[in-house]
């Protein structure tokens, strides 16, 4: 995307809003969620919508947190680094990265909502994105680890494009560290990197020719990638790499891809004897990127050429500036070794408080379902009886119809299933902060703070519909019966859950698949008001009971 005009950028970034506004209607949490990603990282990539990307990742966060999705839970935390470092918010997106390559490091386990394949996918995808903000913030140690974690990931089913953009990828961070090490003098080590990335740049040539980037055919992939040619320019720099090097240096891409190529011309430029036109071309790419901050880095790289090629080394002034710069060039150092061990150290934290949240959220949680546990709702229930904001509170109790069916015929196993799957649309059926838990055996209970009756019983309705829908694969045919109360001042838990029951028995009684709602004051019996799931359904047929 980085590689297309403003206009068309701001064309696919609609798209992406388009198809996660029906994804989201849809109700399917993966693709919610790969929308939601693709729509975050579009902003990040298209000038003057960085912004536009928090408010996505939060909802990514949330949305990923509440259907256990952990690779793309890494992957926002990752993306919301990168938009972190393009605020010049250096140390805050280090703390992101801890977090997302502290879920990464307990997520080794493919989720059941992906294939194999999909999850290896997901997997990668993260990592690089982590590896993105650690190249931008030059921690090249740490990014060379991701990196490597990242082309494990898929090796096993890694096809030609997903081969060259890991080439590339390395490529740019090898060019990046060389540089960096030239900062500090230890210009060996930078001459291995250099050499090493060109060895590369080589032998993307095949992979390149089969990929899904944008190429010309028949011609070689080193006079179509600028950084691949920088590759070999600052391996060998020499006045044959020039004319390629102009070329590609005006062709779109990334900043930093552009300080690089820059670089790499100036010195070829040098070795042919144009000093002037070297240090034209590096102050002409310091002005295009007055405004970018995705690399700082590489921004850095760029200033150390110029005064390097700018500075008349006879004179005292140049020296006693030169020797300060070398004095900066090694404090600089120092911080980013500070930083490996800040990383190293948040990333253990995250890891740990993960780990303890995880032992903490087991003893609330259902472990067939995911769900909060009795012990949970009742926490739930106690806290919102309590809070003025919850109010009306709706409560109800569901059943399931026909779920004794589904083990005596099948299996347990397929009875978990079943149970599984209704919990999960459930969950989705209803709003982010609405309560769904797993009140024992076949029967959940459902929180709805800030709703009157009126309001929670269409969305109740939608959820029997939703599970009435069900391919009969998933659900064996069961349906629910839903009793719905409203939370009386000073009521007991067991009081509202005894009303919710008895009118999920009215429901039963009605003959299932429909929403009961149980409306008294006190002193009154009870009455009861039975709805079919889906507005404007006649009465269903009797189901069998649990």
């Amino acid at each position: 995307m980085q590689h297309t005009e403003h206009g068309e950028q701001l064309d696919i970034v609609r798209t992406m809003d388009e198809l996660l506004d029906e994804a989201q209607r849809r109700g399917e949490p993966l693709l919610v969620s790969q929308l939601l990603r693709a729509a975050s990282l579009g902003r990040l990539v298209t000038r003057g919508l960085a912004a536009e990307a928090e408010p996505l990742l939060d909802e990514m966060l949330a949305h990923t947190r509440r259907h256990g999705l952990a690779l793309f839970r890494a992957d926002a935390h990752a993306l919301r680094g990168r938009r972190l470092v393009l605020a010049k918010q250096e140390d805050a997106a280090l703390t992101e990265i801890a977090r997302a390559l502290a879920i990464l490091d307990d997520s080794n386990t493919p989720d059941m909502h992906m294939s194999r394949r999909e999850w290896a996918k997901a997997q990668s995808s993260a990592l690089l994105d982590c590896w993105i903000v650690l190249n931008q913030l030059g921690v090249y140690e740490a990014a060379e680890e991701v990196i490597a974690r990242a082309h494990q990931a898929i090796r096993e089913t890694a096809g030609p494009h997903e081969i060259t953009l890991q080439l590339m990828n390395r490529i740019k961070m090898l060019l990046g560290w060389g540089l960096r090490l030239e900062r500090v003098a230890r210009h060996e080590e930078a001459a291995a990197k250099f050499s090493t990335a060109a060895s590369m740049a080589v032998a993307v040539e095949a992979p390149f020719a089969e990929s899904l980037f944008p190429r010309k055919i028949g011609v070689a992939a080193v006079d179509q990638v600028g950084v691949l040619a920088a590759a070999l320019a600052l391996a060998a720099p020499e006045p044959a790499h020039v004319d390629r090097l102009r070329r590609l240096l005006i062709e779109p891409g990334y900043p930093h891809e552009q300080v690089i190529v820059t670089i790499a011309l100036a010195r070829c430029l040098e070795q042919a004897g144009q000093h002037e036109d070297a240090l034209k071309a590096l102050h002409a790419t310091k002005l295009t990127l007055a405004e970018d901050n995705s690399m700082p880095s590489m921004n850095l790289h760029l200033m150390r050429e110029i005064a390097r090629l700018d500075s008349d080394a006879d004179s005292e002034s140049s020296r006693a500036l030169a020797e300060y710069s070398d004095a900066l060039e090694v404090e600089l150092w120092h911080m980013r070794e500070s930083q490996l061990a800040t990383l190293d150290t948040r990333r253990e934290h995250e890891r740990l408080s993960a780990q303890h949240g995880a032992i903490s959220q087991q003893a609330l949680q259902d472990p067939l379902t995911g769900l909060p546990n009795r012990r949970a709702l009742d926490e739930h229930l106690r806290t919102l009886s309590a809070s003025t904001t919850a109010q009306p509170l709706a409560v109800a109790l569901i059943d399931l119809d026909g779920f004794k069916g589904v083990n005596d015929q099948h299996s347990h196993a397929e009875g978990d299933d079943v149970l599984r799957v209704v919990a999960s649309t459930l969950r989705d059926a209803l709003r982010g902060d609405d309560i769904v838990a797993r009140y024992g055996g076949d029967e959940f209970v459902a929180l709805l703070p800030g709703a009157p009756v009126s309001a929670a019983k269409q969305a109740l309705g939608r959820a029997v519909t939703a599970v009435d829908s069900l391919p009969h694969h998933l659900s064996h045919g069961v349906t629910l019966s839903v009793g719905l109360v409203s939370l009386r001042p000073q009521e007991r838990a067991d009081q509202v859950l005894a009303r919710a029951d008895a009118a999920m028995y009215q429901a039963k009684r009605g003959g299932g698949n429909q929403v009961a709602t149980a409306q008294s004051t006190a002193g009154e019996s009870l009455i009861a008001e039975a709805e079919p799931g889906s507005e404007g359904d006649p009465q269903p047929a009797a189901r069998q009971d649990t």
